[in-house]
């Protein structure tokens, strides 16, 4: 008796739906830099063809001149690869800002126009109404936001006022997320120690995260004496006028300067670090570096802004600071310099939410299940 075998013979795979997803540069120290690399490195690239479109400012020296030549020409470049590429999607990553929002707006109307469905990703900013300042400005942005097939934001408070702004429009929360690998199980100096405090900033040096006013908190912590020392990791527009602070307060014993920090190294950063101290009031939308923290077992002390609620509970993960207020952050510290065992009760728990919620995983299988959806 022959049996015939129905697929014996291998058959070629299908080549993956394509989605176009804008960035700028990879390399570009950048939030939204940062999360799309982690898309091209995730599972999802393996059930999507994911394909870089370069967007923005960041990681680019242009002179004037040049920039504008860019803004001009962006929306025909993004026209040219949708031609070329042929994408189902086109997943447009911007902020609500003036500068990305409206640059951005051009580019959803352009895969409009070419009849491709399109994920608009907002990552923080300020919220819709506040972003409008007139009547006029508030139709366009309405109207706008009413295009995309689904308008993606990282934060519950957002999903609220997107909803309120254009109640039409399909808005889906996906919070950000990190690799865990490298950050969890690491050694790190004993935060239930009764020694030195360890304290980490790492991000962007510019006033509007609170950046002086962690130092004249590591001042007050002095005059306490209270044995802290801080690392701080970045660079940025304020950092003269830190490092002249951190002198003139006679804080260069207890603060180093490392400069921007990558990859292993920023992560050796994280797993010795008691605190990640981040009194922010930036229009924050979800910080990596909140996570990479809590994953390495660094609890944050941070301004409650943006997405930071929905991460962290006050007291359960971390401790809740207003911003602009340095001695309720130097009393913050200080609680916690002086209670070890809340700080490591704290660390452990923050590191189980990340592992919980945050992880690359997760992420993957959202923006997959976004996709399909569309």
């Amino acid at each position: 008796m022959e049996i015939a075998i129905v697929g014996a013979t291998e058959q070629p795979r299908p080549t993956p739906m394509r989605v176009l997803i804008s960035a700028p540069l990879l390399s570009a120290v950048s939030g939204i830099s940062t999360h799309v690399n982690l898309l091209l490195g995730s599972s999802l690239a393996q059930t999507y063809q994911l394909i870089h479109f370069q967007a923005g400012g960041e990681g680019r020296k242009e002179t004037p001149l040049a920039r504008a030549a860019r803004l001009v020409w962006s929306p025909l470049k993004l026209a040219w690869a949708i031609t070329y590429h042929r994408p189902a999607i086109v997943h447009l990553n911007t902020a609500m800002n003036r500068k990305a929002f409206w640059r951005d707006a051009a580019y959803v109307l352009v895969a409009k126009v070419l009849r491709r469905r399109v994920v608009h990703q907002i990552h923080g900013g300020l919220l819709p109404d506040a972003f409008c300042g007139n009547r006029l400005t508030r139709s366009i942005v309405r109207w706008l936001l009413r295009l995309p097939d689904a308008v993606v934001v990282l934060a519950e408070v957002e999903v609220e006022a997107y909803r309120r702004f254009v109640p039409v429009a399909r808005v889906e929360l996906i919070p950000n997320a990190i690799e865990t690998n490298g950050l969890i199980g690491g050694r790190r100096a004993g935060a239930a120690t009764n020694g030195s405090l360890h304290l980490v900033y790492l991000g962007r040096l510019a006033e509007n995260k609170g950046i002086l006013d962690i130092v004249s908190a590591i001042k007050g912590l002095t005059e306490r004496e209270i044995k802290t020392r801080l690392s701080i990791a970045g660079s940025g527009p304020d950092e003269v006028r830190l490092r002249q602070k951190v002198e003139l307060l006679g804080l260069s014993d207890q603060v180093t300067f490392h400069g921007p920090l990558f990859g292993e190294e920023k992560n050796r950063l994280w797993q010795a670090a008691d605190i990640f101290v981040f009194p922010t009031y930036h229009t924050e939308g979800l910080p990596y570096a909140l996570l990479e923290s809590m994953a390495a077992g660094s609890v944050p002390v941070i301004s409650p802004v943006g997405a930071i609620p929905d991460v962290m509970q006050d007291g359960v993960h971390g401790v809740f600071v207003p911003p602009k207020d340095p001695k309720a952050l130097t009393n913050a510290l200080a609680r916690l310099a002086n209670d070890r065992e809340l700080l490591s009760r704290m660390a452990a728990t923050g590191r189980r939410r990340i592992l919980e919620r945050y992880t690359i995983e997760r992420l993957a299988d959202d923006f997959q299940q976004l996709y399909a959806s569309l």
